[in-house]
């Protein structure tokens, strides 16, 4: 792979660079030469019931105005989860799973994207962000405080979001499977602040530190689930266990690196100083942008095959474990499909 200087101008630290003439002529489909499994095909009927469910229940809790239908179609979010769990045992697990999503975008646009023009700001985020855990992780006090909680969590559409996503949730899963998505959601919430930190101070990660950040500000309690939406529990005393730990993430970040290169040309349209992977990597080997881009997929690619062979190898050793590590990579699969053909949001750079 090259990494010499190419089209799009080479810059220095400390700023990420600008738009280059090169990101306006664009292609669609999938990225060349990222490693990826085709998905099972989406049933469109089941995803278009998923999307009728999902809006009824978001519109039923005010959770939007009406000016965000353009985003949530364009979203596909009943689109993304059919296509995320193929093995999801009926359709309200994947109701659910829809919900859950939709939380977290929710949260996420109107707290922590500022560029998105939604009231969200980084300063002040870590208080908002820890009342919004409160909502998925309840809290225990008096009862008069108790009740002004409960007041303020369902004042506010995002808090409503998290509460009645997880509430639906709890219902299909097991108390562990619960706990374990409120773990995954901290350390989601841990990830937007450091991204935040860094933005306030203008400070440009080393790659390592910035694919850091990215293992928590990442899909993860998305993946997380997928025993749960399946139909079944991986007990807590296997999901705990190292190896586990490590497929899982590898899973969680090769998908937030294939969100890093589908959303590269839309997140520098909307705000030039937005880190991605493409970004880090340019400012810190000193390349052009098509470079660093390039070194981007590679870099994904690895991820990729150190998930799949170590995934098989922990399959052979247990049917239970087969079927979760199956369940990750549907995911892994799956959100490849919806990033690459969901051209109303994405699409990439002139680079090939």
């Amino acid at each position: 792979m090259s990494t010499s200087t190419d089209d799009a101008a080479a810059f220095t630290p400390p700023g990420p660079p600008h738009p280059v003439p090169t990101l306006r002529a664009r292609r669609s489909g999938a990225v060349p030469g990222l490693r990826y499994r085709p998905a099972a095909p989406a049933d469109p009927e089941k995803a278009a019931e998923i999307d009728r469910r999902l809006e009824a229940w978001a519109r039923g809790l005010d959770l939007f105005p009406p000016q965000w239908t353009g985003d949530f179609t364009q979203f596909q979010f009943g689109r993304a989860v059919a296509l995320q769990h193929p093995g999801a045992a009926d359709l309200e697990r994947l109701t659910v799973a829809g919900k859950l999503l939709l939380a977290e975008n929710i949260v996420d646009s109107c707290y922590c994207e500022e560029d998105e023009g939604r009231g969200a700001a980084r300063s002040g985020l870590g208080g908002r962000l820890v009342v919004a855990q409160s909502a998925l992780d309840p809290f225990h006090s008096t009862p008069e405080l108790e009740e002004r909680w409960r007041e303020g969590v369902q004042a506010d559409g995002p808090l409503r979001s998290y509460h009645w996503a997880l509430k639906d949730y709890a219902a299909v899963a097991t108390p562990s499977q619960t706990s374990r998505f409120l773990h995954d959601v901290a350390r989601l919430h841990l990830g937007y602040l450091g991204e935040a930190a860094w933005a306030e101070t203008r400070y440009v990660p080393d790659i390592w530190e910035y694919l850091v950040m990215r293992q928590f500000n990442n899909f993860r309690p998305c993946l997380s689930i997928v025993d749960a939406v399946d139909g079944y529990e991986l007990p807590e005393v296997v999901y705990a266990r190292p190896e586990i730990q490590r497929i899982t993430a590898l899973a969680c970040n090769a998908t937030t690196i294939v969100n890093d290169l589908y959303s590269y040309t839309k997140e520098l349209a909307s705000d030039p100083d937005h880190l991605n992977l493409p970004q880090v990597v340019a400012a810190n080997d000193q390349c052009g942008l098509k470079a660093a881009y390039l070194k981007s997929v590679e870099i994904h690619n690895q991820i990729m095959d150190a998930f799949e062979a170590e995934a098989a190898a922990l399959s052979a050793t247990s049917p239970l474990v087969e079927r979760y590590a199956r369940g990750l990579a549907d995911w892994v699969s799956g959100n490849h499909e919806w990033h690459a053909t969901n051209s109303h949001r994405y699409s990439l750079p002139n680079y090939w």
